[in-house]
């Protein structure tokens, strides 16, 4: 049984003549014969009563007309959205941003975005770079922004931006004045970080392992506003991208002696076929960074 034969099984239903549905459906009256004796025989019931030519519908092909009606119509609703997908009339993207990407560059994107889809939907998910480079391993995203610093072979992107580590301190602290920080000079101080899923997070404890120290933790926060906040009042020092960093006057911002250089790009699962929708934000994102 196919599409084709429940078209001629409602033409011939609804005009109730075999000459008419076949003039009506552009195809020889023979076709129409056939298509409906396979249908019968197929489905085991007597869906017709013949007589002069005329057809008159059994109980069983009633129940089979209402049924092949629903389904016809659901096939061409579902033709139309996916034409409606097509000419990106709709259309969902599921997009992961980290919290501190997310707190300065995805407000400009999205809003960019928006102004030139504005019937396609981004379905936001905020984790860690880390968590997003694995929702994007397993199918779970379309895209993700993430740190593209030793990614998976998986993975393929497009660089966004770069930047730097800074460190992130009271107006009042003793450190806060100076040109730049040596990493050990920060061995006693408490640090409030991001949470666990996060590849800054991970390059901030390689840097402590790396010169010999254990640091001491004392909030993770995926909340930049939180972090800054507790900063600005000297409960600890945080490490964050020199844009975000700068934005907020209540606190100071130091470089490290030896700099920690980032890049921002957008990512997706290199064999992941990509829907219309998730192709135009990849476009749009190409067209931004060449501006």
């Amino acid at each position: 049984m196919d599409l084709r034969q429940m078209e001629y099984f409602q033409m011939v239903c609804r005009l109730n003549n075999l000459t008419r549905a076949a003039e009506r459906l552009h195809v020889a009256q023979p076709a129409i014969s056939v298509a409906m004796q396979k249908l019968e025989e197929e489905l085991g019931v007597q869906l017709f009563s013949r007589s002069q030519k005329q057809f008159t519908l059994t109980t069983e092909g009633q129940v089979f007309l209402a049924r092949v009606e629903d389904i016809l119509s659901r096939t061409q609703d579902a033709i139309l959205e996916m034409h409606e997908y097509r000419e990106l009339r709709k259309g969902t993207i599921k997009l992961g941003v980290p919290p501190m990407i997310g707190s300065y560059l995805f407000p400009h994107i999205f809003a960019g975005f928006k102004q030139v889809y504005p019937s396609l939907d981004l379905s936001v998910i905020e984790e860690g770079s880390l968590a997003i480079r694995g929702m994007l391993e397993r199918d779970e995203l379309d895209l993700g922004i993430v740190i593209t610093c030793h990614m998976s072979p998986l993975l393929q992107s497009e660089l966004i931006t770069s930047g730097e580590i800074l460190v992130c301190l009271s107006p009042f602290h003793p450190l806060a004045g100076v040109e730049k920080v040596d990493f050990a000079q920060l061995r006693q101080e408490p640090f409030i970080l991001l949470k666990e899923d996060t590849y800054h997070r991970q390059v901030i404890l390689q840097q402590c392992k790396r010169h010999n120290f254990e640091p001491n933790i004392i909030l993770a926060s995926s909340q930049i506003d939180t972090i800054r906040g507790l900063v600005a009042r000297g409960v600890g020092i945080s490490f964050l991208f020199d844009v975000v960093a700068r934005k907020d006057p209540q606190i100071q911002c130091v470089p490290l002696v030896e700099p920690l250089c980032i890049e921002i790009g957008l990512a997706w699962k290199k064999d992941r076929y990509l829907s219309k929708a998730s192709q135009a934000f990849l476009d749009y994102m190409s067209t931004l960074i060449a501006k």
